[in-house]
């Protein structure tokens, strides 16, 4: 199985990691990149590893950041709708859907 992407969702992933380069450090952005990988490689071994949310969504967070990926259970691999900020409003992904 292999993840795919919503486009929304992957400008929201590189919208943070420009976010931590350029606050942080590119080593803060790179390590936000890898805890994304490690996340999105967990959820194609067991995609009903995320709390169930609304419109048949999951959600499952970041260890180190305050991000979660919010996902369908999809045959082929999980389909990730958002790269979320937890101080988000939530649910503003569900128009994606």
């Amino acid at each position: 199985m292999i993840y795919e992407l919503h486009p929304d969702a992957e400008t929201e992933l590189n919208n943070a990691a420009l976010h931590y380069a350029k606050e942080a450090s590119k080593a803060i952005a790179l390590a936000f990149l890898a805890e994304f990988e490690r996340v999105a490689e967990l959820l194609e071994s067991n995609q009903q590893l995320g709390t169930k949310s609304k419109g048949g969504l999951r959600v499952y967070p970041f260890r180190r950041f305050p991000y979660s990926i919010v996902y369908r259970e999809v045959a082929s691999g999980p389909y990730l709708y958002a790269v979320a900020h937890q101080r988000q409003e939530p649910g503003y992904w569900l128009g994606r859907v």
